[in-house]
């Protein structure tokens, strides 16, 4: 298993920085935001490699595939092309997908945003596979986005898009809202499970809220899950869409990206049977 977390969390914290830290406390790279006009692939590839991290990963910015206007789908298109020539110049293997980010409703109807999306993550995934890129659609809460919220609506959407490069990011913060029973989603997702986010049931450490950890990580090993896991913390208090919530914010990221590595690592050696 291999570990990172996503860089968004630690605001403008510049990358070089965030890559000594992250090595130095044992992580084995980042999920990289996706900010074009801030990243170039030359200094991305420097500070990483410096430091011995890779890029597993890229999130995209709040961008709407969905969206009624077609000159904003347009839009996202394009930015989505650039990220996926972002991912091959930093040799990410993934880009992840999803609805856009703070919209809970639709504005025309569901189902024809859906129809639009399912259009939109084809396209991306068709140039995607020209490029040997997988893309992870990711399943976020109700209260965060009105796209795919649970496994079960994601799958169903990957079947529609059809192409064998689209596959699943579940999230264990957004699993603890929507779904019954976590264990028995990644189960049910295991054919197409391309990444996992970590964090706890209150969005901080893994081992700070009640989210069954050790299950996830057996079950994970059960389904032969090889993929990253990516610790994707965030400070206290309201907002969930910045990573900047008030004074000794980013020292409070920072202690739990350095709690949440340690207790990942325990609960995969305990369920894997390596400490026998």
């Amino acid at each position: 298993m291999r570990y990172g977390v996503c860089t968004w969390i630690f605001g403008d914290q510049p990358l070089a920085e965030t890559a000594a830290r992250l090595a130095a406390l044992g992580y084995d790279g980042v999920e990289l935001m996706g900010d074009l006009t801030r990243y170039k692939a030359s200094e991305v590839n420097a500070a990483l490699s410096a430091q011995g991290l890779s890029v597993l990963s890229l999130t995209p910015e709040n961008v709407d595939l969905a969206h009624p206007d077609e000159a904003v789908r347009q839009e996202a298109l394009d930015y989505y092309f650039r990220l996926l020539d972002l991912a091959s110049a930093v040799s990410s293997p993934i880009v992840c997908c999803h609805g856009a980010v703070g919209r809970i409703r639709a504005i025309t109807s569901y189902d024809e945003e859906r129809r639009v999306f399912v259009e939109g993550v084809r396209r991306i995934a068709e140039r995607a596979q020209a490029a040997n890129l997988r893309i992870a659609l990711e399943v976020l809460n109700r209260y965060e986005a009105h796209l795919l919220n649970t496994a079960l609506e994601a799958q169903r959407f990957v079947r529609d898009v059809g192409m064998e490069n689209v596959g699943l990011l579940l999230d264990a913060y957004h699993m603890n809202i929507e779904e019954a029973d976590v264990r028995s989603t990644i189960l049910a997702a295991r054919e197409r499970l391309f990444l996992f986010h970590a964090a706890d049931s209150n969005r901080r450490a893994v081992g700070r809220g009640h989210t069954d950890f050790r299950g996830i990580l057996h079950t994970l090993h059960d389904i032969g899950y090889d993929g990253s896991i990516v610790v994707e913390c965030s400070a206290s208090g309201p907002d969930p869409f910045t990573p900047v919530k008030g004074i000794g914010w980013r020292a409070e990221v920072w202690k739990y990206v350095a709690e949440s590595l340690p207790s990942l690592r325990l609960h995969e050696t305990l369920t894997s049977g390596k400490d026998d």
